[in-house]
């Protein structure tokens, strides 16, 4: 029905409406959820004060990556010695592919040889 409106002509349609609505600059925004992280960049986020409770919306590229496991870490930091910060680092990087974390992060040890 309304497609994908234009942020400025919807605030200003909002405003005749009497809600309050304000962009909102973000680079990113992160949804994180038990199993995963929602990720959406380029976002419009778009606040709305409706009834007294703040209304998001927000568009945007989305991408989806899992959440990184505890034993997955410790794992990763065990084969590699390497710190807590790069082993997750890099499994996100990787989006949680083990094998893939444990050879890139052994590979830099070796580089630095």
């Amino acid at each position: 029905m309304f497609g994908n409106p234009d942020p400025k002509k919807l605030e200003k349609m909002m405003k005749k409406l009497n809600m309050n609505i304000q962009q909102i600059e973000a680079d990113v925004v992160v949804i994180k959820t038990k199993a995963k992280n929602i990720v959406i960049s380029k976002p419009e986020v778009m606040l709305t004060n409706m009834m007294g409770r703040d209304v998001y919306q927000i568009t945007g590229e989305v991408s989806e990556s899992q959440q990184v496991n505890e034993e997955d870490i410790r794992m990763v930091m065990e084969k590699t010695g390497k710190d807590r910060d790069a082993v997750v680092r890099k499994l996100e990087e990787l989006n949680n592919d083990l094998a893939r974390a444990i050879i890139e992060l052994r590979e830099a040890e070796g580089d630095k040889k």
